[in-house]
């Protein structure tokens, strides 16, 4: 059986997790007030419909108590925001994944039901700022306030040297959970394995931890004058 799906708001964001969504052949329900916002999405989602969805007897008359996982993917109504989670939760749906404005709307979010608060701005901010820092830096991924994974191409200080020899884990605080070789994903590697050139390391860390072994190991002089 597949999965259904909600997604309130339709911005960049909502529409963007509508598109993939529909790509993946998921049914997903596409829930905005803005008409014309509607109509350009029709087509896209299994349902699209016009609606207010801070009033709860609409989201009931809707269905959507039997929807598996709604995503409140609100813009800059942080009261709606507030208010649409709040009644989500309420009404017991399972699983509620809402866009924060910031730390503290995040907070509160978390407080009254979210199962998964995401940051898409600050998180691409990151993204944007890290590769632009070192280019051996490829993705950066945050699983909460303080911790984060991130994937790395070896640097001229790893290639060569085991991960004995780096000793991440003693020296930084972090651990190389996976190493992607070409096609091949190398999970839980051992302390033997040699780091090749062009391999990808994927780290996971608190942030302050992961900083540190960037500016140690991964940041090059060369990245140093980029820019």
């Amino acid at each position: 059986m597949k999965r259904e799906f909600a997604v309130i708001g339709l911005g960049r964001f909502g529409a963007s997790i509508l598109h993939e969504f529909a790509q993946e052949g998921m049914q997903v329900i596409a829930i905005d007030q803005d008409e014309d916002r509607i109509n350009e999405y029709k087509d896209v989602a299994s349902y699209a419909i016009i609606a207010d969805a801070t009033d709860e007897y609409t989201l009931k008359d809707i269905g959507i108590t039997n929807i598996d996982h709604v995503i409140v993917a609100i813009g800059d109504d942080i009261q709606a925001s507030i208010l649409t989670t709040m009644i989500l939760s309420e009404l017991g749906i399972k699983k509620i994944t809402v866009k924060a404005q910031s730390h503290y709307h995040g907070k509160i979010l978390k407080k009254i039901g979210a199962n998964q608060v995401v940051h898409p701005e600050r998180d691409m901010g990151r993204r944007i700022a890290h590769s632009i820092i070192s280019n051996n830096i490829l993705d950066y991924l945050e699983l909460s306030d303080e911790h984060s994974i991130v994937e790395i191409k070896a640097s001229e200080k790893m290639i060569g040297k085991t991960l004995m020899d780096l000793d991440v884990r003693a020296k930084y605080g972090c651990n190389v959970i996976a190493i992607k070789r070409d096609a091949d994903m190398n999970v839980s590697p051992m302390a033997s394995e040699k780091i090749a050139a062009d391999d990808i390391l994927i780290l996971i860390g608190s942030d302050e931890d992961l900083s540190i072994f960037e500016k140690k190991v991964v940041i090059t002089d060369d990245d140093k004058y980029v820019g």
